[in-house]
């Protein structure tokens, strides 16, 4: 049977494809497809005879860096794990089944790659069981895909080996034996019985009447003159398994013994990401086009940057050169399609490919909207001049090795750069040129609730977080903490944001609520709901008990639409009257421009400008820009 432990259907797809290729290539087997879930093995192994020999085919996810299995096999990974380690219980239990495994993890995680599918394979050798094949682990850094299909064919070779063995240790009935003697057919004195297996389905296979034990030798030698050899054991399938694997590493290795280097992006990758509308660049860059860009040249409002910042919603490219991240956030938007990893060890694209793909690419998909109805004419010519970049579509921007250059390249054509981090690359943040905005992600104030919130792949974790908050006081041009509230989850840790706000000293602190983007059970034991998003009026509560609790901050400005409130620092209020939070972007430039060739250092409130009313907190437009024409999908919510 081929069993499978499912969190996001993952699993179950790739055990679906063993299924039929198995049953293709076979011919007359049937396998049977089990989900872990509901699977008890007490009972199999009560109804199993000890003659039998059985085959179980895993496909093993990875789950978490806590749990040896997703919760779909918590029972069967704790009987098997107890059975194990249990005194009472007989190692000789699982004697005569034979098992093969793929397990679907990611290297990023370290020791915990592939630790449940590793665990699974350990206990059952223990309680005696011998694997078919070795354990592949597949490694989503990797072409996992490629792996799979290179296992798949080795399975189906070594069953092939396993059936012919069992045909050997029991002859069966030759129909038309001569003289109304029964027999294996090798001589006509054997009296032996015996029937080929019909069916590997629901790990049970049809065995013949049963012999004595003391015929054993005798049936060995009618099998050495049936097929000139003796049946195959356990063991000499083992020695083959190795001989084999040792020569396919010798032909997958080049002659000086390395291996080239890998890409980020598998088929598998690109395949989902492309689905989701991404534009690829290179081997590890996308850009894609904002909801915010087309509702700005429809007329309909900005995003909450335009509110805060005056960016042009629909001048801004939403981009990133590196679509790996160091952490695998509960609220992730990207329902973790994109790779994972802790440090930079794939093959690297040039900024100027980079550069160069993803403006083309993004005005590419902007003359998709030419005389779509309700662009307006004069915003469609507008997008085609680029002036700002969010430097935070996914994944961590901040990992690309030439991340510099590339910021170079923006200002360089006057692209204003907005950079967002996930804190957890800090000598990165030190090493970064000056960046119009620079974010840093805080989505919990301590370490308990970052691990489950974040799920980050680093052990130092933590210190690498308020390292890059400590990093982040050091730079002269504008910053942020990015908070993101989770009802449930970090909404009531106000007193510890607020001793975190004073290790970086942020320019701005922007809060928003959680956006639900559809349940998923990649999202950890508990996945998000809609009950975890808070309202806006609960944000701004949240938003104004901390103010007060900083003294040196007031809430500025929201985005009722986003769910976005904006704390601003008090020196952005120079006058104690009125706000200067936007941007004066040709003053950015300007005196980046300097730094870059004189090293004239400037600070943020060198190029800051002044707020217009409508945006700030408090006015009757709640941060919606009085120039655009405000559209409802509901509406009854217009009247």
């Amino acid at each position: 049977m081929i069993m499978y432990a499912t969190v996001e259907g993952t699993s179950e797809k790739f055990a679906n494809q063993l299924k039929k290729y198995l049953e293709a290539i076979t011919q007359g087997i049937s396998f049977s497809l089990v989900n872990l879930k509901y699977f008890d093995p007490e009972i199999h192994i009560l109804n199993r005879l000890p003659s039998q020999k059985t085959l179980w085919v895993f496909v093993l996810p990875s789950y978490d860096t806590e749990s040896r299995a997703p919760p779909t096999a918590e029972w069967f990974s704790n009987w098997l794990f107890e059975s194990a380690n249990d005194f009472r219980v007989s190692q000789s239990m699982l004697h005569g089944m034979l098992f093969a495994l793929f397990g679907l993890g990611d290297s990023a995680y370290g020791e915990m790659f592939n630790s449940f599918a590793k665990s699974v394979s350990t206990n059952l050798k223990t309680l005696s069981a011998k694997p078919l094949t070795e354990p592949v682990y597949g490694d989503w850094q990797e072409d996992i895909g490629k792996a799979f299909d290179v296992w798949k064919i080795k399975l189906v070779e070594m069953i092939r080996v396993w059936i012919d063995s069992v045909e050997t240790e029991k002859p069966s009935v030759e129909s038309g034996a001569e003289n109304g003697q029964s027999g294996c057919g090798a001589c006509k004195t054997c009296t032996c019985k015996g029937e080929k297996e019909e069916t590997l389905a629901n790990g049970t296979e049809a065995s013949g009447d049963e012999y004595d034990s003391s015929d054993e030798e005798k049936d060995e030698s009618h099998s050495e003159k049936r097929n000139g050899k003796a049946s195959l054991d356990l063991e000499d399938m083992g020695d083959m398994i190795k001989k084999r694997e040792e020569s396919r590493m010798e032909e997958m290795t080049d002659g000086d013994g390395d291996k080239p280097v890998k890409e980020m992006l598998t088929p598998m990758i690109r395949e989902s990401l492309t689905k989701q509308g991404y534009k690829l660049i290179g081997s590890h860059s996308g850009v894609k086009l904002c909801r915010w860009t087309k509702s700005m040249m429809r007329g309909r409002g900005g995003c909450y940057k335009h509110s805060f910042y005056g960016i042009e919603s629909h001048r801004c490219m939403e981009t990133t050169p590196s679509l790996a991240c160091a952490n695998k956030c509960v609220f992730c938007w990207r329902h973790h399609t994109n790779p994972v990893g802790t440090e930079w060890k794939w093959a690297m694209d040039s900024p100027q490919l980079i550069f160069k793909g993803a403006t083309e690419n993004h005005y590419s998909m902007i003359k998709q909207f030419k005389g779509v109805p309700g662009v307006l004419p004069a915003k469609f010519d507008e997008a085609f001049t680029i002036k700002h970049c969010a430097l935070s579509l996914v994944g961590e921007p901040i990992m690309y090795p030439e991340i510099n250059t590339l910021v170079g390249l923006l200002h360089e054509s006057k692209i204003s750069t907005f950079l967002v981090t996930n804190a957890q690359f800090p000598d990165a943040i030190k090493n970064l040129v000056p960046v119009t905005q620079l974010y840093v992600s805080v989505d919990a104030s301590t370490k308990d609730s970052l691990k489950k919130i974040d799920r980050p792949l680093f052990k130092d974790f933590w210190e690498r977080f308020v390292d890059s908050l400590t990093a982040l006081d050091q730079k002269g041009q504008r910053t942020v903490y990015r908070l993101t509230l989770v009802k449930g989850l970090n909404v009531e840790e106000i007193q510890q944001y607020a001793e975190l706000i004073s290790l970086g000293n942020p320019d701005f602190i922007e809060v928003k609520g959680v956006t639900y983007c559809g349940t998923t059970k990649n999202s950890g034991k508990a996945p998000l709901t809609m009950s975890n998003v808070p309202f806006h009026e609960e944000v701004i509560d949240f938003c104004q008990h901390l103010s007060s609790m900083l003294g040196s901050y007031e809430v500025a400005s929201e985005h009722e639409h986003s769910n976005c409130v904006l704390i601003a620092h008090r020196k952005f209020k120079p006058d104690g009257l009125n706000w200067y939070t936007w941007i004066d972007y040709e003053k950015f430039h300007e005196l980046n421009r300097k730094y870059n060739e004189i090293g004239e250092s400037f600070s943020s409130i060198d190029y800051m400008e002044r707020t217009p009313d409508w945006a700030v907190f408090g006015c009757k437009e709640r941060g919606f820009d009085p120039n655009e024409t405000r559209w409802f999908r509901n509406k009854a919510k217009k009247s």
